[in-house]
């Protein structure tokens, strides 16, 4: 039986922060974990979101590619599809499900997934440029992001919450990916609104964190003196 309750996440956002952007998973391993999920690829190769099993990249030049199982990854998230449908949500802005999702569902404390499904009126993403080594670091990657944005859209826009004490380990709050319905927009939201569509939660009790430790790049670096949190809220939010 599939464990619906955990979320499984392989490398933290802190360690992308000075740079270590080295594969560390196949795509085909975290698929074990779940079939749904985000996460980024080697060198921050685009942004991924994970639907029904099928693992899309949305690319810095915006086309959406459906990758292997040999694809690589430095972080990423996944778990089993549980979602709780909880209400239809109608002119619904990115500033109100942070600030009131959360507390609606008495979840402030605990890590769950959000996923909406229907039209947006708007959608604003990202998408960053894959890197070679010698990589640098997630601030100096993320100047280089493509924005793209797109109005009266349908599409499924998928989201972890994080606990402010973990932040860090993930992004405290909120991390969105959105994906069209057509399966030709997608990426690291960085703001939605949405016009009608299904809200539905799954809540987790257990994260499972699993750390690139045969990587010895990560298993030497200090992270004494990286800004990780500041790091992290600039390239993510």
């Amino acid at each position: 039986m599939k464990n619906t309750l955990t979320l499984y996440q392989h490398g933290t956002l802190a360690l992308l922060v000075p740079g270590l952007l080295r594969g560390t998973m196949t795509m085909g391993d975290l698929l074990a974990h779940g079939d749904t999920g985000i996460g980024t690829g080697e060198g921050l190769d685009g942004e991924l979101i994970i639907l029904d099993g099928v693992a899309y990249q949305v690319q810095a030049s915006g086309a959406v590619n459906i990758v292997g199982n040999d694809f690589l990854l430095p972080f990423g998230n996944a778990h089993w599809a549980d979602y709780q449908p909880k209400k239809t949500v109608t002119n619904l802005s990115k500033q109100r499900v942070d600030r009131q999702v959360p507390k609606d569902f008495s979840a402030e404390n605990t890590f769950f997934s959000i996923k909406i499904t229907g039209k947006f009126s708007q959608v604003i993403t990202r998408a960053v440029k894959k890197s070679d080594p010698p990589y640098q670091t997630l601030a100096q990657t993320a100047d280089k992001q493509q924005l793209f944005h797109q109005k009266d859209v349908a599409g499924t826009l998928l989201g972890y919450y994080s606990p402010t004490l973990f932040d860090g380990i993930s992004v405290g709050g909120f991390h969105f990916h959105f994906l069209s319905a057509a399966h030709d927009f997608g990426g690291h939201v960085l703001d939605f609104s949405v016009a009608q569509g299904q809200l539905a939660i799954q809540k987790f009790n257990t994260l499972e964190q699993h750390l690139p430790t045969t990587d010895p790049t990560f298993m030497k670096h200090s992270f004494d003196h990286d800004d990780i949190i500041g790091s992290i809220a600039k390239a993510e939010k």
